[in-house]
Parts: structure tokens; C-alpha cells; sequence
């Protein structure tokens, strides 16, 4: 799945959640964790076009941004995300707390995990 984009044409992270509530946070603020489920997390591995590659590297040489690279990695966030909540969704939950990203490389390859505890939570009435 490509990166959405701006209104100014650049990549930006957005993941259809599909109600799963994901945070950075260890807490929820106006919910009440009900129930832990456990770690879960989301990986892909992308290898670049050495096409791309090539031309990236002419780029760098003189500076600036290497924009394959940049969509390479939200796509690849975006995409890790997604199946971390299909796999906060596969065990019953509702949240995913503490969520975080590990950015790792293979050879030629780029490896993005996003982890993080998913959980059952309830809103606080009030």
C-alpha cells in the first residue's frame, strides 16, 4: 500500500485502524484497561529497486532528501501497523498500548516491526 499523501503531495502516516485504539502512551487516558492480552506486534521486510538505489545514491551526493526512501519507509511503517492490529484484533482486543517501532536492516533489506502490549479497554464514564 502506497503512503497517503498531504495536501502538499508528501508522504504522510495514515493506517485505517479499524477502531483499534493505538497509543505511544503506556495508559489510555479516559479509558480503564480491562484486560492484558499480551505483545503483539507487526513486521514487514522490503528490499529497494536498485534502480531507485542508483538514483538515490546520484542524489545524495549532492544533497537533500532521497524521496524513494522516505515512501519506502511509510509504506513500510504503515503497513506494519496495519497488521499489528490485526493481530491486537485476532486475540480480541480493542487498544494497543505502548506502541513503538524498531527500524532494522537485512542485507539489502529494510525490516519495520511496530510492538506493543494489546489490551481490552472500557471508557470512563464521567
Amino acid at each position: 500500500m502506497p503512503p497517503s499523501k498531504s495536501q502538499d503531495n508528501t508522504p504522510s502516516c495514515f493506517t485505517d485502524t479499524q477502531g483499534v485504539i493505538t497509543t505511544t502512551t503506556n495508559d489510555l487516558p479516559g479509558y480503564k484497561i480491562t484486560k492484558i492480552l499480551g505483545t503483539v506486534y507487526g513486521l514487514t521486510v522490503r528490499t529497494r529497486n536498485w534502480g531507485t538505489d542508483l538514483g538515490a545514491i546520484v542524489r545524495s551526493s549532492v544533497g537533500g532528501e532521497l524521496r524513494p526512501f522516505t515512501n519506502l519507509m511509510y509504506t513500510s511503517r504503515n503497513e506494519a501497523v496495519e497488521r499489528l492490529v490485526g493481530e491486537c484484533m485476532g486475540r480480541g482486543g480493542n487498544a494497543i498500548v505502548a506502541m513503538r517501532f524498531d527500524v532494522s536492516s537485512i542485507g539489502a533489506c529494510s525490516q519495520v516491526c511496530a510492538y506493543g502490549t494489546a489490551c481490552v479497554v472500557e471508557r470512563i464514564e464521567g
